[in-house]
């Protein structure tokens, strides 16, 4: 990134913001640019300050008239919307321009306004990874609400069908009936275990690295599914390794890639199935509120049916399946694994595609 002109580092504070922000005087002239605005930007800094800063925009014109207000003092911050050139653009997507949240400000510095650029999917994301930690410990929340709840009179049945067990020995019907309570009373206990297990271990922290963690799950897949599914890497070998807990993350990417093969029975018969393993690096990224200058970023893709709409918001809670004879408690422990590592999951789905993305931060 280059560096800050010397008369600009009053300025320079607006590098730690992740979303876009520009100091812009009334005739368009650009005085800063901050990292985030570069990165999204796709251009240098300095190629920035050379052009005119309403000249990135469609329909600039209302846009300057604000500025121009704001500047005059005729307001001291107003907000509107508006659209960037989305050519110019680094960040992926379709033609169309990108769709900003403009909020202009006025400075001590006479004539300049700071304005700030929050994406508007940006703003949407944000809220739903608010809401996804939220849920992380309702989740929490519940699970050991519903444990006690089910623990202790799950003792107290299966003590007195041992003790039924023994008075009824001789008569063989019985004591099949016995046994039956007994097995459901162990494979409940069994359930409430699995429920409580991610929150009683503590995380076991090493370096590690995401491809190592995407290759052992690879292996594990495809000796389960061996026919008709293919499962592919695109991984960026910048990545630095972190700190984290290596076994845990296995697991949680092992549950999703799973759930995905599993998704795609009628395909892995066709022999098209496909599950896409991409590794990436996120810049400037926002997570629980707290702000990250880096982040890695793992897609799970498949070209499966996709997940039913009636299900997309709640497939993070527990004991909610869309598959036949699931337990619904894979994506929660994937969810709580992640989030112990102060990351998210999010999921896209629509029919022939779905991606799971899991983003942590890299310190």
């Amino acid at each position: 990134m280059p560096a800050v002109p010397a008369h600009d580092r009053r300025f320079e504070a607006f590098d730690q913001l992740a979303t876009m922000v520009a100091v812009v005087q009334p005739d368009g002239r650009c005085l800063f640019a901050n990292s985030a605005f570069e990165h999204v930007m796709g251009l240098s800094r300095r190629n920035m300050l050379r052009r005119s800063w309403f000249g990135w925009f469609v329909e600039s014109d209302l846009l300057a008239e604000t500025v121009a207000a704001v500047a005059r003092n005729e307001f001291a911050t107003s907000r509107l919307e508006a659209q960037l050139h989305r050519p110019y653009l680094s960040v992926p997507g379709p033609a169309e321009p990108l769709q900003v949240h403009v909020i202009v400000n006025q400075m001590d510095e006479p004539g300049a306004t700071v304005i700030e650029l929050i994406e508007i999917e940006q703003q949407a994301r944000q809220g739903r990874e608010e809401r996804a930690l939220e849920q992380v410990e309702a989740n929490k929340e519940l699970i050991r609400n519903l444990a006690h709840e089910i623990k202790n009179p799950l003792g107290g049945i299966r003590g007195a069908a041992q003790l039924l067990q023994m008075e009824v020995e001789s008569k063989r019907e019985l004591a099949e009936y016995t046994q039956v309570i007994i097995h459901e009373a162990d494979r409940l206990q069994a359930l409430v275990d699995r429920l409580l297990a991610p929150h009683r271990k503590p995380l076991v922290v090493g370096d590690m690295n995401i491809h190592e963690v995407c290759e052992r799950v690879r292996s594990l897949v495809l000796a389960e599914f061996p026919r008709g599914l293919a499962i592919e890497r695109d991984y960026d070998a910048s990545i630095p390794d972190f700190r984290g807990d290596r076994e845990q993350l296995i697991q949680a990417v092992l549950n999703i890639v799973q759930n995905a093969a599993q998704a795609l029975a009628e395909r892995r018969q066709a022999g098209d199935a496909r599950i896409v393993l991409r590794t990436r690096i996120a810049r400037q990224v926002t997570l629980g509120k707290q702000r990250w200058r880096l982040a890695l970023e793992l897609h799970i893709e498949d070209n499966g049916p996709g997940v039913p709409e009636a299900l997309l918001d709640r497939i993070f809670y527990p004991l909610v399946s869309g598959r036949e004879g699931g337990s619904g408690l894979g994506l929660t422990l994937a969810q709580s694994f992640v989030a112990r590592h102060q990351g998210t999951i999010d999921c896209e789905s629509e029919p022939g595609r779905t991606l799971f993305r899991i983003t942590i931060p890299l310190p």
